[in-house]
C-alpha cells in the first residue's frame, strides 16, 4: 500500500498540512498510521479521494458536521444535505444582493424632501416636450451635485430649471428621467418625508422609508442648457409684477406686453389692460403665445415674477426665488 507523508498528501490533494492535522484531530480524516516515536502522520493513497471531497465541500461552505454525514456513505442523506445547503446559499445570495443594492443606492444617492421634489417636478415638467420627435426633450434632466439637485426641461420654446438644496448628497451623477413617468409619483412624493434618488441601470430609483419607485431613464445626451443661459444677451428691460395678474391676462393671440415708463399693458394689438408693475430700462413691445407664457408663469415660485427682457426676438427669462431657485426661458413670437 502506498504511503504518503503529510506534505506529499497536501501536494496531492490541495489540502494544507495544517488542515490535514485539523481534520485528523476532529476525526474527519485520520491518517492511515502515526509513527509512535516521531509522531509523523502517514496517509494511504486511497485517502486522497476523501481529502479532495472534504476540500471541495469546505470550499462551498459546508459545515464540518455536515461534511462527515455527507461522506458517511448514505447517498440519500448526502443528496438531501447538499440540496439544503445549496438552498441556504441561494437565500443568502438573495439577501446579500438586496443589502448590496441598498448600499449602492446610498453611495450614489441624494436625499431631498419629497414634497419639495414633487413641486419641482411639477414646475419644470411644463417645459418638457409633449411629442417624441426628440425623445430626450420629453424628459427631465436631473443633476446631483454636492450642494444642489438641479431639474431641467426644455421643448426648445421654453426652458425651465429648478435648483434644490439636498439634505444629503454622496456623489455626482446625472440622468434624464421620463417626465410623464416621474409625474405619476406626485401624490406619493408629497406624502413621503425624505426621498432618496439614485440611478441604477435604466431606471431612476426613488426610495422613501422601505418603499421604492422606479422611473425609466432616456439614454440620450441632454442639450447643453447652461450654454443657452450663459449666451443670453444683456438685459434691456426688467419688469416685476404680480404673477397672478399676468397668468389671468386676456387670452389674446398673440399676447402682447407693452412696457414703458408708465408700467405694463397686457392685451392684443386692438388694446389691453393695465397691470401694476415695476419697470426699469427701455420701453418696448413684446409678444408671446398665450399658452407658452401662461404655462411658464403658472409654475413660477412665489407671488411675484421678474421678467428679464433683452429684445423682442430674444428669450425672456422668468425668474423667482422662493423656497429654491426657478428660472424659466420663454421664446417670444413675432409682433403683429
Amino acid at each position: 500500500m502506498t504511503e504518503l507523508t503529510i506534505g506529499a498528501m497536501a501536494r496531492a490533494t490541495g489540502v494544507t498540512a495544517s488542515a490535514l492535522r485539523f481534520y485528523d484531530d476532529c476525526g474527519l480524516l485520520p491518517p492511515a498510521r502515526v509513527d509512535p516515536v516521531s509522531g509523523y502522520r502517514y496517509y494511504g493513497g486511497e485517502q486522497c479521494e476523501r481529502a479532495i471531497a472534504i476540500r471541495r465541500l469546505r470550499e462551498i461552505g459546508v459545515p464540518l458536521e455536515a461534511v462527515g454525514r455527507i461522506l458517511s456513505g448514505d447517498s440519500a442523506e448526502a443528496a438531501q444535505l447538499l440540496d439544503e445547503h445549496v438552498r441556504d446559499l441561494q437565500q443568502r445570495a438573495r439577501e446579500a444582493a438586496e443589502v448590496a443594492a441598498a448600499i449602492k443606492q446610498g453611495l450614489g444617492g441624494v436625499v431631498v424632501a419629497g414634497a419639495t421634489l414633487a413641486e419641482a417636478v411639477r414646475q419644470v415638467r411644463s417645459a418638457a416636450a409633449a411629442d417624441a420627435e426628440f425623445p430626450v426633450l420629453t424628459g427631465i434632466f436631473i443633476e446631483a451635485e454636492e450642494s444642489a439637485l438641479v431639474l431641467t426641461a426644455t421643448d426648445r420654446y421654453r426652458l425651465s430649471t429648478r435648483t434644490l438644496v439636498p439634505r444629503q448628497a454622496t456623489s455626482r451623477w446625472s440622468a434624464v428621467a421620463v417626465a410623464e413617468e416621474l409625474a405619476v409619483f406626485d401624490h406619493w412624493l408629497r406624502k413621503a418625508g425624505e426621498v432618496r434618488l439614485s440611478p441604477e441601470a435604466d431606471f431612476l430609483i426613488l426610495t422613501a422609508g422601505g418603499d421604492h419607485r422606479r422611473c425609466p431613464l432616456i439614454d440620450e445626451p441632454f442639450p447643453d442648457y447652461r450654454a443657452v443661459l450663459q449666451g443670453l444677451t444683456p438685459v434691456r428691460t426688467r419688469v416685476v409684477a404680480a404673477r397672478e395678474a399676468l397668468v389671468t391676462a386676456d387670452d389674446a393671440t398673440p399676447l402682447i406686453l407693452s412696457i414703458d415708463e408708465s408700467g405694463l399693458t397686457v392685451g392684443s394689438s386692438e388694446g389691453g389692460r393695465q397691470v401694476p408693475a415695476a419697470v426699469t430700462g427701455s420701453p418696448l413691445d413684446i409678444a408671446f403665445a398665450p399658452d407658452v407664457l401662461c404655462s411658464a408663469l403658472a409654475t413660477a415660485v412665489g407671488p411675484d415674477v421678474m421678467l428679464d427682457i433683452s429684445a423682442p426676438d430674444q428669450p425672456v427669462v422668468v425668474r423667482s426665488a422662493t423656497d429654491g431657485d426657478l428660472t424659466t426661458l420663454v421664446m417670444p413670437v413675432q409682433l403683429p
